[in-house]
């Protein structure tokens, strides 16, 4: 990691940059993909998934018998352990639903505001460097709690043509049952435009690397919804004296992990807290499988030492974090302070990896800053929020005046018309 001490302000900008490709570069790569899959539908995404995912593939979509097969191929615990967090995350999202509350904003008129969920939606779930399994929960089960229609699953294949079973279980148990073997840019143009297998959705979901979110953010420009621009994994952790380095060396690598496009960030009031994480950094990275994923991930990462408790908050709100752990005494203190972030994780027994599994937030949150002005995934984001409104005859004399001063001024006069002929009915 690289470490810097007491950085002035004028320098915060570059130090809160993360390590991504040029913008430009990655659109004109994705540009060519996202074309030819609304121009030949399966044919192109057969052909990018033997070309990026060097697997052959006859058919796009999961078998139900691989579905039923999936289930025997994992062990008693981790069904458990799924269907564990999938309580959670149930519980935690199903009291995000809100009922209709009327509101008489005057005598005879009433309005209200009804959640409808989004008829069909699209979930796209990274498998290339990590099956990951539990962005099927943190997606499909608000989607299911919102009641969506049609749930489309998108997921590369491995090199046999099979899609990890722990997704094709975890995806069955919420429900899931449209699931097809394509991943990258392709998948998320296969999701927008339709293709002769997968069908066309109104709202994408989903994490990936910088090539699918540069294809959300392009369909998101010619009218498909996307959740949020999400990339690359990242973390930010602010500890203290009271931290424990070696807690916060693990968590540091937990995201260090994801890839090496993901970015960590650690920031302290405490030279000897810095010094001894990284010592517990460089031991652990070495009993790590993804060791040598998460040592290239922390060339570009950074250990910061400030001056004080206020500017460690304020830098971390400049960052603004997909992820922002506070390994300290004091977590209490300073999370009303936060103002930018995905998630936080509070005191020193709150990894980032419980909220990426099993407490029952989502874990799909918006990265690369973006977290100064989106929020993660909830089940707000599956549904759209429809205004309704009536009004009695008492209540159009009441509110019907005002419509026509404001209409005239406005010289829209059909506008007052549409009021004042309604208003010489009741007279």
């Amino acid at each position: 990691m690289q470490f810097i001490s007491y950085p002035s302000v004028s320098v915060w900008p570059e130090l809160i940059i993360r390590p991504v490709a040029s913008s430009a570069d990655i659109r004109q790569r994705v540009i060519p993909i996202l074309d030819q899959v609304r121009q030949e539908g399966d044919v192109a995404l057969i052909r990018f998934t033997e070309q990026f995912d060097k697997v052959s593939l006859s058919q796009l979509q999961v078998s139900e018998v691989e579905i039923q097969e999936a289930e025997q191929l994992l062990s008693e615990e981790l069904k458990s352990a799924i269907q564990a967090a999938r309580n959670n995350i149930t519980t935690f999202h199903q009291a995000q639903l809100q009922q209709p509350e009327p509101i008489e904003t005057m005598p005879g008129v009433t309005c209200w505001r009804k959640s409808v969920a989004i008829d069909k939606v699209g979930l796209y779930i990274p498998g290339g460097t990590a099956p990951l399994f539990s962005t099927v929960l943190m997606l499909g089960v608000p989607a299911q709690i919102a009641g969506c229609k049609e749930v489309v699953l998108c997921t590369p294949a491995n090199k046999e043509g099979k899609v990890h079973p722990a997704i094709l279980y975890t995806a069955h148990l919420v429900g899931i049952h449209k699931i097809f073997k394509v991943g990258g840019a392709q998948a998320i143009g296969a999701m927008a435009y339709g293709t002769q297998s997968v069908p066309k959705v109104y709202k994408i979901f989903g994490p990936g690397n910088q090539y699918v979110t540069a294809a959300k953010q392009i369909v998101s420009q010619e009218g498909i919804s996307i959740d949020m621009p999400a990339g690359p994994s990242e973390v930010a952790v602010y500890a203290d004296d009271t931290a424990n380095p070696a807690f916060v060396a693990a968590d540091l690598l937990s995201q260090a992990e994801h890839g090496v496009d993901s970015h960590v960030f650690l920031v302290s009031v405490s030279e000897k807290l810095l010094q001894e994480a990284q010592k517990q950094v460089e031991e652990q990275v070495k009993q790590l499988p993804r060791m040598a994923m998460a040592a290239q991930t922390l060339q570009h990462s950074k250990a910061i030492l400030v001056k004080d408790e206020a500017e460690a908050i304020e830098l971390l709100n400049q960052y603004a974090a997909e992820h922002l752990i506070l390994a300290t005494d004091r977590a209490e203190n300073l999370a009303p302070l936060v103002t930018n972030a995905g998630s936080v994780f509070m005191g020193h027994y709150t990894p980032e990896a419980a909220g990426d599994y099993a407490s029952g937030t989502n874990h799909t949150l918006p990265t690369n800053g973006y977290a100064r002005a989106y929020s993660g995934v909830s089940v707000d984001s599956f549904v759209k929020k429809i205004t309704f409104q009536q009004i009695t005859a008492s209540g159009i004399q009441q509110v019907g005046p005002i419509v026509e001063q404001m209409a005239e001024a406005e010289e829209l006069m059909a506008h007052k018309n549409a009021v004042s002929i309604r208003l010489a009915s009741l007279s």
